[in-house]
């Protein structure tokens, strides 16, 4: 008997429940291993090599190496553990947030210090705001990404 999940219907959100947790387990051991400084040098060295020491999906793997942290999310990653790949990569939370929106780090800290996106729009998906899927991703970032 699956649960009712009335929270899928959130623009732009994936929520960490059970499920999520199940389907991310390998990938989120991995991401707490880059907290030891030798696992980190590993990984770095060669990241392919150590993400195959790891039982993680091909899709998994693919969107570490890729640095897609919203591929890691759907791919049962919860950001507080993806937060490591950052980290090692040098990249400060904000950065890795801005990425995620398609924002650079500045436009990304600016919208936040505005007050985040508005829910007006944002609420369930299939309205027309900034968060969801149809105007992903945001900021100049994304638009020279996409163009």
């Amino acid at each position: 008997m699956s649960l009712d999940k009335p929270y899928l219907d959130v623009p732009g959100t994936t929520i960490f429940d059970a499920e999520q947790s199940r389907k991310g387990y390998h990938l989120n051991q991995f991401c707490m291993s880059l907290m030891q400084a030798a696992n980190r040098e590993r990984f770095k060295a060669d990241e392919r090599a150590y993400l195959d020491e790891w039982a993680m999906t091909e899709e998994q793997k693919q969107a570490v190496l890729a640095r897609d942290l919203n591929r890691c999310i759907a791919a049962g990653g919860n950001i507080y553990f993806l937060a490591k790949i950052g980290a090692t990569d040098g990249k400060s939370f904000q950065q890795m947030a801005g990425s995620m929106t398609g924002m650079t780090e500045d436009e990304y800290r600016a919208m936040m210090v505005a007050g985040g996106r508005s829910v007006e729009g944002n609420r369930v998906i299939g309205e027309d705001g900034n968060a969801q899927a149809h105007h992903q991703p945001q900021g100049s970032a994304g638009q020279k990404a996409s163009a």
